[in-house]
């Protein structure tokens, strides 16, 4: 009996002990817990560090744009960003990423554009015909040297069966002389220099003649001729007068491409 009593504390204690120490021990953290560090988001000073290390623009953006991060995007914030040379760019994506913005992974310069492809273009060859009539009326008593000539195109000009430039185009000459006629008898004189048929943005440089023996020694491009034989209407003491869908048979002053016509 007298040893009962003191064994029976002795297994009460001990039952007590086994009961609570699981729960104690549960309570403790265990090594791994205490060693591994909570994860750190990126600051204003991680940013800056990333500045002055080299680190691309690109780089910095997707870093910010996918990682966590604690800014300062105050006005004192923002200025000791611009005084760190850190770029706008940089500065934009900490304030987007600090007010919730989806930052893209990559903020890199749009594609180029894919250029179009390029028209086809047909060579129309020098000495090629142009079929022209004056859109005016012009007058050797009433014309003065630099007075300019509006001619219009009355056929489609083709290279094979490809239209390149379409009736209705406007050419346009310059009157270089013009002289009354004379008491004496004297008839009028006209004379005109033809330089280029508009074609969109093209000009179709032309000449009066079918060689090029009429070229100029300036630009190439440009025939001297007197109106007053070509139309047939020069008369002894007469005025020279050229009338408005009056013909002119001109030509393709030098080689040139030209797109199909719209």
């Amino acid at each position: 009996m007298l040893l009962q009593k003191f064994l029976t504390p002795v297994v009460f204690v001990s039952l007590l002990v086994s009961q609570e120490y699981p729960a104690a021990y549960a309570q403790q953290p265990t090594a791994q817990a205490v060693q591994q560090p909570a994860q750190q988001g990126l600051n204003n000073d991680a940013v800056i560090k990333m500045v002055k290390a080299g680190l691309s623009d690109d780089l910095i953006v997707n870093t910010i744009g996918t990682s966590p991060g604690f800014y300062d995007v105050s006005a004192d914030g923002m200025i000791a960003l611009k005084n760190a040379d850190v770029s706008d760019r940089v500065v934009s994506a900490i304030v987007a990423k600090a007010n919730g913005a989806v930052q893209p992974a990559v903020l890199s310069a749009p594609p180029p554009p894919v250029p179009a492809a390029a028209s086809a273009k047909f060579l129309l060859a020098e000495g090629s015909d142009v079929f022209l009539a004056f859109d005016e009326d012009l007058n050797s008593k009433t014309s003065t040297a630099g007075d300019p000539v509006t001619l219009v195109l009355t056929e489609d000009i083709k290279v094979g069966n490809v239209v390149v430039a379409r009736a209705g185009a406007k050419a346009i000459g310059e009157i270089t002389n013009a002289e009354k006629s004379e008491m004496m008898g004297k008839g009028g004189e006209l004379n005109m220099r033809l330089d280029y048929l508009k074609v969109g943005s093209e000009k179709i440089h032309l000449r009066g003649t079918k060689g090029a023996g009429g070229k100029d020694s300036v630009g190439g491009t440009i025939g001297l001729m007197m109106l007053c034989v070509i139309c047939g209407v020069l008369h002894h003491g007469k005025e020279i007068k050229i009338q408005k869908g009056t013909a002119l048979h001109a030509y393709v002053s030098d080689d040139i491409s030209l797109p199909a016509a719209n």
